[in-house]
């Protein structure tokens, strides 16, 4: 396949970025032209001390894979590529090097013995503006790895430059990787003397959750399931989390996959916060430690012994956000819609940003939506009443407080605004009234460096017209060159580090034995089991002697959830078994659930519970109320406009009490100049799974029908902390599973393995108290006790004997 000459955007000419002062690597020696096929690839001929090539094929895309000798780089380029390679000989050892740029000679950012940095920098020196401004890209969310590469990819690949793919398909390892490779085939294909290659870099939001109920999950046979990342911090255990980054990342490379979308470290001081399951809870501290061993295990590579390594083909960079904290939202509501772009950080800025602090290492980095205020509903930073890309002081503080010095991305749509034309999702809060091109000059000045969801350069090429005219009309200190110089280093440091440059290509034969192996998914049950948090126990859960309860029934109530519309279409109706029957027929012998009628359209008409009769354990799964996704503007009436209660108890709440703000803190400026007012004082939740606490009800009453001393076991399945006075004076026992399955929960519920989770964020003792606390900060709300004594407040768990100890 011959190579395509690249037309630049327009009639832009193309422009070369000044070198950057890289010192060139020393020391090599004897470096000569090898072709495609050269070297000793021969397996007789072959010695240890020299690198031998294999060709290998997933069904669809033939690539050539070179190994080098003792610890040098694994190399890989397409059969049909111009990419050739070059040789060295060091210590009697033939190591082979690819020539991506065609010019006969190891250049820096082609040597895979110099640091990521140094190539990068190296490299963002040779590539044209045109490309630079392509890698500021971010793709849009592309769904279906089974499409492989479409029209609509090529375009954004050749025309805008785009590298930087979002893939949030599911994780069907086949679909996966035929994709990434056929990808990466055609980045080679259209790499030109003027454009030098760039390898395509596909990234995730976290795709392993075990309830998640994502297409990650429904779609894809195979990845190893953990607990929510709020599961994790359960564990209250910085190995574990390593754990999961270790083994986690090897799945992703496994799918082609060198880029992840996470950790959300967002402080959850707000707990009704929409996004609360995604972090790792109100605790400062231990938030900070979990967070730096989760950008730890996802961007090392291990040996067989498990020993950290560094950098290498198992390593995944990481993108830490929502920069500085994004879990203040002013009554729980979320910044992805207009409804909640206010978040009261107030105070609590410095412990929400000591979180990303710590984490410093990650390679990038993604700021909030939200406009932080402080309690009289000003900036937490500067004057600006804008989202934190466009804040210029807060971005400050993230770059020099904080010390972030890796790439910086903005959340997807924060390049649009919500009124620009046509705009189907937009962010920008506070920036509506700037054109697009003033939005990314704005940010760049910021620092940012990428921008998320955006597929076409249009924008940003104008941007650097822009910036240049400023540089030359002296607003600006550095000229536009510069300045993209140095948003590409990070960029590519990003590709560089984990050696995707080297070896883009993905191995399908050992992706299919790595992506679920029976190691991984033991290892993500295990972490499952000891992230269960008991609450509650009245001697129901002990320890299991014989383990074994195939004699013993159980009955699971029924229930179902209405549903919320949302941006991406209308309400869903669910409905089922609180707890999974098949997950519970694993352990006991007989599983029984409602009578339910349903009527034409499949929704629930009546439930009705079995005779308990011969019934030995009841057990209740109990969701947190659902107050929506981040898409639903839950908050307000899509119709009236109307404000209302964000709610942590099932039972309808009418927000009338004291502490319920009558004035909202947060609020956009009128035409006429007045402040809106938020307040949904007077107002009442809708909860739309109100019917798990009537199944609840419905057992209790089924019990006390059966006139039978019958065991309770209720399973809280949280995203969110919950109101405990719905349902635990009536429960002989209650656990607690962050994003976990049924069949973990159940396992600890038979007694089939000690919990040893604790509450990573406090659960209250009524919605009063939720209103008298404050979104900035963490561990300052009135916790619930129960008759034993116990305070189910931030780092509470039981094992069998009693209280964890501190």
């Amino acid at each position: 396949m011959k190579l395509g000459q690249m037309k630049s955007p327009g009639s832009r000419p193309m422009r070369r970025l000044p070198a950057t002062g890289v010192a060139v690597f020393a020391g090599l020696t004897a470096i000569t032209l090898a072709g495609c096929t050269a070297g000793p690839s021969d397996p007789e001929t072959t010695t240890p001390d020299a690198y031998v090539e294999r060709e290998v094929t997933d069904g669809g895309t033939t690539f050539m894979v070179v190994d080098n000798p003792g610890d040098g780089a694994t190399l890989s380029y397409g059969v049909d590529s111009k990419i050739t390679l070059l040789e060295e000989e060091v210590d009697g050892s033939t190591f082979a090097f690819k020539d991506m740029n065609a010019n006969g000679e190891l250049d820096v950012w082609e040597d895979w013995r110099v640091g990521a940095s140094d190539r990068a920098a190296d490299l963002a020196s040779q590539l044209t503006v045109e490309q630079i401004s392509g890698l500021m890209l971010f793709s849009s969310h592309e769904r279906s790895p089974a499409d492989g590469l479409t029209d609509a990819q090529q375009t954004y690949l050749s025309e805008d430059k785009l590298r930087n793919v979002l893939n949030a398909g599911g994780s069907d390892v086949t679909e996966n990787v035929t994709w990434v490779n056929a990808v990466q085939a055609y980045t080679e294909s259209i790499a030109t003397a003027d454009e030098p290659y760039v390898p395509a870099n596909f990234s995730s939001d976290p795709r392993s959750e075990a309830q998640s109920g994502s297409s990650y999950i429904e779609t894809g046979a195979g990845v190893s399931l953990w607990p929510s990342v709020l599961g994790l911090a359960a564990t209250f255990d910085a190995a574990t989390v390593e754990d999961f980054g270790r083994v986690v990342s090897d799945e992703y490379r496994a799918l082609g996959i060198s880029n992840a979308l996470s950790p959300q470290i967002d402080l959850a001081t707000e707990p009704r916060w929409l996004r609360v399951a995604g972090t790792l809870g109100e605790d400062p501290e231990l938030a900070a430690e979990l967070a730096a061993a989760y950008v730890k295990g996802f961007q090392g590579t291990y040996d067989e012994d498990g020993t950290l390594v560094g950098w290498g083909e198992n390593s995944v960079p990481t993108t830490i956000k929502h920069a500085p904290g994004d879990g203040a939202g002013e009554g729980g509501r979320e910044s992805h819609t207009n409804v909640g772009k206010y978040a009261i950080t107030g105070e609590g800025l410095d412990d929400h940003a000591s979180v990303f602090a710590a984490a410093t290492d990650s390679l990038a980095m993604m700021t909030s939506y939200s406009i932080s205020l402080d309690k009289d509903g000003n900036p937490v930073a500067g004057g600006e009443v804008m989202g934190t890309a466009y804040n210029t002081e807060l971005m400050s503080y993230i770059r020099n407080d904080i010390g972030f010095k890796g790439a910086i991305v903005t959340d997807w749509a924060v390049m649009t605004g919500i009124t620009d034309e046509g705009a189907f999702l937009g962010t920008a809060w506070g920036a509506e009234g700037l054109t697009p091109v003033e939005r990314y000059v704005k940010v760049l000045k910021n620092g940012v460096d990428m921008f998320g969801g955006v597929n076409s350069a249009e924008f940003i090429l104008q941007a650097y017209d822009a910036w240049q005219a400023e540089f030359e009309a002296g607003t600006v200190d550095v000229d536009a060159d510069a300045r993209w110089a140095e948003s590409g280093a990070r960029i590519l440091t990003m590709s560089f580090a984990p050696g995707l440059f080297d070896a883009p290509y993905v191995e399908l034969e050992e992706s299919l034995a790595t992506v679920g192996s029976a190691e991984n998914v033991e290892a993500g049950f295990n972490a499952q089991l000891n992230s269960v948090v008991m609450v509650k126990n009245d001697g129901t859960v002990a320890e299991a002697a014989e383990g074994d309860w195939s004699d013993k029934t159980v009955y699971i109530p029924h229930t179902y959830d209405t549903g919320m519309d949302g941006l991406f279409g209308p309400a869903v109706y669910s409905e089922g078994a609180s707890l999974s029957v098949e997950a519970a027929e694993q352990i006991f012998g007989t599983v029984l659930t409602d009578t339910v009628e349903l009527d034409a359209e499949g929704k629930v008409v009546s439930e009705t519970a079995p005779d308990l009769t011969d019934v030995d354990l009841v057990l209740v799964g109990l969701r947190s109320p659902n107050n929506g996704n981040p898409f639903s503007a839950s908050g307000q009436d899509a119709e009236t406009k109307a404000w209302y209660p964000l709610s942590l108890q099932w039972a309808p709440y009418t927000a009338d009490g004291a502490n319920v703000r009558t004035t909202s803190i947060g609020g956009d400026v009128l035409a006429d100049g007045t402040k809106e007012n938020r307040s949904y004082f007077g107002a009442t939740s809708r909860i739309s799974n109100e019917a798990d606490i009537h199944a609840f009800e419905r057992a209790v009453a089924a019990v006390e029908a059966s006139g039978k001393d019958i065991p309770m076991i209720t399973v809280v399945k949280a995203n969110n902390p919950v109101v405990p006075a719905e349902f635990e004076a009536a429960s002989d026992a209650v656990l607690v599973g962050f994003g976990v399955s049924d069949l973990a929960t159940l396992t600890v519920a038979a007694g089939l393995h000690e919990p040893q989770g604790r509450l990573p964020i406090g659960f209250p003792v009524d919605m009063d108290a939720v209103e008298a606390q404050d979104e900035g900060v963490g561990e300052d709300m009135t916790t619930y006790v129960d008759a034993a004594g116990s305070d189910w407040k931030f780092g509470f768990g039981l094992n069998y004997a009693g209280p964890l100890a501190d």
